[in-house]
């Protein structure tokens, strides 16, 4: 992430990925006040095996970018919400690559989204990964569909008052 800041948003991404089994490493890089850093992580990631990025940044979010610009791992990025703009800044400035440079982009604060994005890329070549991903997903149907049955049986008021 591009600063401390933005940790609250990025917890999401490493919960979930923690949740189906995957390792991550967390750092705070800047690429407009620690460039020299955040470029060695770049260039050594693909060394480390590394498989996937997320990079989150607000602002200018020109984080997710230039790590995309240094490596061919596939980089997902995070548009942190800032409070001039709201996170459209942060948004358009990740979701507007130039051709040759891509960047995943998720929602404001889609950090939730983007270790779900990387988990499924993984799951590709990882059968446990894959298994809990289906796992994960059964689990949210079966709340969806136990909600929608709670609402039917005990009316909108009583719905409401317990959620």
């Amino acid at each position: 992430m591009g600063s401390d800041s933005d940790l609250p948003t990025m917890k999401s991404a490493v919960e979930i990925l923690e949740e189906v089994g995957l390792e991550t490493e967390v750092l705070i890089l800047s690429a407009h006040r620690t460039p020299i850093e955040m470029m060695n992580f770049a260039r050594e990631a693909e060394i480390k095996n590394i498989k996937v990025i997320i990079a989150g940044a607000g602002g200018a979010a020109h984080l997710p970018g230039m790590i995309a610009s240094l490596t061919i791992i596939p980089v997902i990025g995070v548009p942190v919400e800032s409070k001039s703009l709201k996170g459209i800044d942060s948004l358009l400035s990740i979701v507007q690559m130039p051709a040759g440079v891509p960047v995943a982009t998720v929602a404001i604060n889609g950090s939730k989204n983007a270790g779900l994005l990387a988990a499924q890329i993984l799951a590709l070549s990882d059968h446990e990964v894959n298994k809990k991903l289906k796992a994960y997903r059964e689990n949210i149907h079966n709340k969806v569909v136990s909600k929608n049955h709670s609402l039917k049986t005990e009316g909108i008021n009583h719905f409401l008052g317990k959620n």
